[in-house]
């Protein structure tokens, strides 16, 4: 680059600048503006003309480019470099920020290949994480830099999902934004998380559906001309054991010991490990489902080397199929195992151990279920008692 020249910049003289000699040592001739310290004007052989900001910062020289001229001119030129100047009088380096900006992955890219990495090991719900990514979020927000995704953002996301599904559900579609950035920012991917300050929606009182023998007996029958016999089986277990839907989507056999009538679960909710005592029925459905693949999965996906996504589709058709209008969800299948255990007379308690219930609290829903059965016990007892009352009065008359 040949000797600095100085001059006062406007679009008539910067038109009018020379190309570099061809006969130069230099590739660019430099022109530094007299008005706005630190821009300059790089002409090259060609005739190109870029602006760009010349600025020290720590004892060491940097150097932004700004624009090509007539594309960006004088007027425009002196307005960035004033705010690259503003920067530097900040203590932030603008070669540095734009290098930091090129190196932050898109949305999409850091879910892809760190996000999902990470919570495939330490989150037991990636499976619906990755149902709400495919569907609704990556949509949205794939191709967007991760750190240029704002608050207002992420709340218009969430209200727009609110118009399709229930409040609860976009709720859990901001947990999952919010978890995102949270490990992003804990692995200095972004310096904040825009969900943090963002209220969730008030969500329905909570809604406990059971269904009744006659509704299981009416659903089983349906589940027998269901195509997706891997979702059937799935449905069925959750059904037979209580469990969480995605403890049953994520169970592998290495975990499951038919001998000894036991299934391990390595990752719970409340993140301990459980045993789920397997009864006959659970044991004959695991049984029938091992000899029907090598997956490593009890119930692979479509890719033998993933597990079943989601097993809704197939609940739909089902229910439809047993007539059972009534909204009925697959996690109301766990309901319906406690709500059968205690009108067979089980304890709370056991129910509270069945469920894998880190409190007695959370069982307490279906306390009412309980004092029922009480009461139907008593009233059997009453019976009786009327009964051999009935008999004594007769039998002194």
């Amino acid at each position: 680059m040949r000797d600095n020249k100085k001059l006062n910049f406007n679009n008539r003289t910067i038109k009018a600048l020379p190309n570099c000699l061809e006969s130069s040592a230099a590739r660019s001739d430099e022109y530094s503006d007299t008005v706005v310290t630190g821009l300059k004007m790089v002409v090259g052989k060609t005739g190109t003309k870029t602006f760009g900001f010349r600025y020290k910062r720590d004892g060491r020289a940097g150097y932004v480019r700004i624009g090509t001229f007539p594309g960006i001119e004088v007027a425009e030129a002196r307005q960035r470099a004033l705010a690259l100047r503003a920067d530097v009088d900040r203590g932030i380096d603008p070669q540095a920020e734009r290098e930091r900006i090129r190196a932050t992955p898109t949305f999409g890219e850091f879910v892809e290949e760190q996000y999902l990495p990470w919570a495939t090991t330490e989150k037991r719900s990636v499976g619906s994480d990755r149902s709400k990514l495919d569907l609704h979020v990556l949509p949205r927000f794939k191709s967007r830099r991760l750190d240029s995704i704002t608050r207002h953002e992420i709340e218009l996301y969430r209200a727009e999902i609110r118009t399709l599904r229930s409040p609860s559900t976009a709720n859990r579609h901001l947990a999952l934004l919010s978890a995102i950035f949270r490990q992003a920012l804990h692995w200095e991917v972004v310096d904040r998380n825009p969900c943090l300050g963002i209220k969730q929606f008030k969500e329905n009182a909570g809604r406990t559906r059971f269904l009744s023998q006659e509704e299981v007996s009416r659903l089983f029958a349906a589940m027998a001309s269901e195509p997706n016999r891997t979702a059937v089986a799935a449905l069925k277990l959750l059904l037979l054991t209580g469990v969480r839907r995605e403890e049953a989507l994520q169970a592998k056999w290495e975990d499951v010991d038919l001998d000894n009538s036991s299934w391990r679960l390595p990752r719970t909710k409340n993140g301990r490990v459980r045993m789920v005592a397997l009864n006959d029925s659970a044991k004959a459905l695991l049984s029938a489902q091992a000899s029907r693949g090598t997956s490593v999965w009890v119930f692979p996906g479509r890719d033998p080397a993933k597990p079943l996504n989601n097993p809704r589709k197939a609940f739909t058709r089902v229910l439809a199929a047993a007539g059972i209008s009534e909204h009925v969800r697959i996690h109301d299948l766990r309901h319906s195992f406690a709500s059968l255990a205690v009108n067979a007379g089980v304890p709370l308690f056991t129910v509270q151990n069945l469920l894998g219930h880190s409190s007695a609290q959370m069982t307490q829903r279906y306390a009412h279920l309980a004092d029922e059965t009480l009461r139907k016990a008593s009233q059997l007892v009453a019976d009786q008692v009327s009964a051999a009352i009935g008999a004594a009065e007769q039998a002194a008359a």
